[in-house]
């Protein structure tokens, strides 16, 4: 459907004027990109794409992703710093802290909330006799992990289940599809429950296939912090189940017994820099968040952004490419804080943002396909095809919230280039919506833009785990990530022409959505959008 719609949009482009038909410039052919096409060239991230994919280790990747998976991580938790400790001795190896050039630091600052660390839970159901283990874990990498919200308390309870709060009583165990939000934790626990169970998942968590494998998902969630209820989240399956032995048993009862430990320490937070050799006190910032139960959300983003650094460091040493003009930051840690760290404690200044979030699920298994999330443009404003927003939802944009640049435009570009030197590579793109690093960068002032996949039926539930990634999904998403930041560290004179072709594109088709849709003032603000985004790509690619 995209690329029906692409392909007329085009038409229309070319078939304008007789003068937009004499300087319309050539596009990249159509690789399964659903939204504004790019100009066709060898400049730009395209520079970069070959070496990188060519030298990508995936199965390297996918290692230390797997390593990352292994661990329930929470802000502080053993399983946070233990997957700090492993980027930091790939980064080391590559020479990262022994060469001026390539910088390695470990910033810490004191947390907001205690640490809180998932030990073991069990939820058994007590009918006719016999005691069933309905779920249950006991190490940082078994599946049901995140059957324990984050903050929820230690606890040992036993009590009758109840399924509508109407009818929870003292000692009873209320078993809902609701989310345990505080309003429900409150009512529950002054209506004297002695806990709660939560089957809620998101709307789209559906199995695309038809397997139903979503009826086993358990959500990640968490609770508010000093949390007295025990709360735990339970499958679908299992809410079943519970609600047929309470029909059939009304003397069955649940016990759900909880360990999780509480500290209070520093988080720390692992930030590699790669110095630019003359204009070093710019950087493009590259931010990977650790914490998070999930292997693609977000060990995939942890492991190949490493994996991304370690590839490129030899390939600059070798002189396959000219060491970078500008600095490129790489940063892991908590997610939005880590980025407002180093805006913080950086004596450099940040000219762009990229957040590596979920970037190596598998289109087969999960059903989502690699997208572009971009700044607050005219489209986050009133969003007109070939644009839609994802099940994520919009957010809130104004006209004061639009600063006009052309990294999206450098990002599409590069996932076109990917995609060319591939064969052929499903992706798209999505209006502003938020909900990672690039919000830090863009509430500064600071063009900012997030590559991720969606929608990933499995994304924060216990379903989030190794089978569901693609080593070769990923190392096409690294590449993406990398290359725009090389094309802007390193530009070139030939990056201008590239990108102000693709400026054109875009300018035409967002101005024919527009008159399509009767929408005069959004093509005022997609004008001085595009007038905006040449401006700032003639600066980013100016020479010093």
């Amino acid at each position: 459907m995209g690329r029906l719609w692409l392909g007329g949009a085009l038409a229309l482009l070319l078939s304008s004027s007789s003068a937009a038909q004499d300087t319309a410039p050539t596009p990249v052919p159509d690789n399964d990109h659903h939204g504004p096409y790019v100009a066709a060239g060898k400049s730009g991230p395209a520079r970069f794409v070959g070496p990188l994919y060519a030298a990508f280790d995936k199965d390297r990747a996918m290692k230390d992703a797997a390593f990352v998976d292994g661990w329930y991580r929470t802000p502080g938790s053993a399983g946070y710093d233990a997957s700090l400790d492993r980027i930091a001795q790939r980064l080391k190896a590559v020479g990262f802290g022994s060469d001026e050039r390539l910088q390695l630091r470990i910033l810490e600052s004191e947390m907001k909330q205690h640490s809180w660390t998932p030990l073991s839970a069990s939820l058994t159901l007590r009918t006719g006799g016999r005691a069933t283990v309905l779920q249950a874990f006991s190490r940082p990498e078994d599946r049901d992990r995140t059957m324990l919200p984050r903050y929820a308390p230690s606890a040992d309870i036993t009590g009758r289940p109840v399924f509508d709060l109407d009818h929870v009583e003292k000692g009873t165990i209320l078993v809902t599809s609701a989310r345990a939000s505080r309003s429900l934790v409150t009512r529950t626990m002054r209506a004297g429950a002695s806990g709660i169970l939560s089957s809620a998942l998101f709307p789209f968590t559906v199995d695309p296939t038809g397997r139903e494998r979503h009826r086993d998902a358990i959500l990640y969630t968490k609770v508010s912090p000093g949390t007295k209820l025990p709360v735990a989240q339970i499958s679908p399956r299992v809410h079943d189940a519970i609600d047929a032995a309470a029909k059939a048993d009304p003397e069955a009862v649940l016990q759900l017994t909880v360990d999780v430990h509480r500290g209070s320490k520093k988080i720390r937070t692992l930030v590699a820099e790669i110095v630019g050799h003359d204009r070093g006190n710019e950087a493009v910032v590259v931010a990977s968040h650790v914490q998070e139960p999930g292997a693609g959300d977000n060990a995939s983003g942890v492991a190949g952004l490493a994996e991304s650094v370690c590839t490129l460091v030899p390939l600059l040493k070798e002189e396959t490419f000219p060491w970078p003009s500008r600095t490129i930051a790489f940063v892991w840690g908590d997610e939005r804080a880590q980025s407002r760290l180093w805006i913080e404690r950086s004596e450099r200044t940040a000219i762009a943002g990229i957040s590596a979030d979920m970037l190596g699920q598998s289109t087969a298994e999960t059903g989502s396909i690699a997208l572009l999330e971009r700044s607050k443009d005219p489209g986050a404003l009133v969003t007109l095809e070939p644009d839609s927003h994802t099940p994520w939802g919009a957010g809130e944009v104004s006209e004061e919230d639009m600063k006009p640049n052309g990294l999206a435009l450098i990002a599409r570009t590069a996932m076109a280039d990917v995609a060319t030197h591939v064969g052929t590579w499903p992706t798209s793109e999505n209006p502003w919506e938020g909900g990672s690093d690039h919000d830090v960068f863009i509430d500064e002032g600071i063009p900012g833009v997030l590559f991720w996949h969606f929608t990933d039926f499995t994304y924060h539930t216990s379903l989030d785990r190794m089978e569901m990634l693609d080593a070769e999904e990923l190392r096409r998403s690294c590449v993406v990530v990398l290359s725009i930041a090389l094309a802007i560290t390193n530009p070139i004179a030939g990056d201008i022409d590239r990108y102000l072709a693709s400026n054109e594109l875009e300018r035409s088709l967002r101005l024919r959505a527009a008159a399509a849709a009767g929408e005069d003032e959004v093509a005022v603000h997609w004008r001085t959008w595009c007038d905006g985004a040449a401006t700032w790509l003639e600066a980013i690619c100016a020479p010093k």
